[in-house]
């Protein structure tokens, strides 16, 4: 089973990793998701960005990798809206497929990553 946690944790990794970078190379998707009651659109993106390449590289890090899973715990539940608010809309993203089924599946996918990050809380 520990063999298959730390690929786990690896693919997590770079994913987080990716879809982080994806909010620096196509920041106008992903600023078009963040809700309007919320100021300044790209900051946002930029900073969940940053966090979710922070959170990837850290899961890769034997020191500091239990940090780093909480970060993505916390960072999946705080881009929870954002999600929501592109399924409600109907918004499309440039860097993501669009379809209307996908992106309500992507809700209840984001419980999974919740999951998956805080599995690798544990010692």
């Amino acid at each position: 089973m520990k063999r298959y946690k730390i690929v786990l944790q690896i693919i997590l990794a770079i994913g987080m990793v990716v879809v982080g970078a994806l909010h620096f190379t196509h920041p106008g998707g992903f600023e078009k998701i963040v809700p309007d009651f919320l100021p300044d659109h790209l900051t946002f993106v930029y900073t969940s960005g940053f966090l979710e390449v922070l959170g990837g590289v850290g899961l890769l890090i034997p020191g500091v990798s239990r940090y780093a899973a909480w970060l993505l715990v916390v960072l999946y539940i705080a881009v929870f809206p954002a999600n929501l608010y592109q399924a409600v809309n109907n918004i499309e993203v440039v860097a993501l497929p669009h379809d209307p089924p996908l992106i309500w599946l992507r809700l209840p996918f984001q419980t999974l990553l919740v999951a998956w990050a805080w599995w690798y809380t544990k010692k």
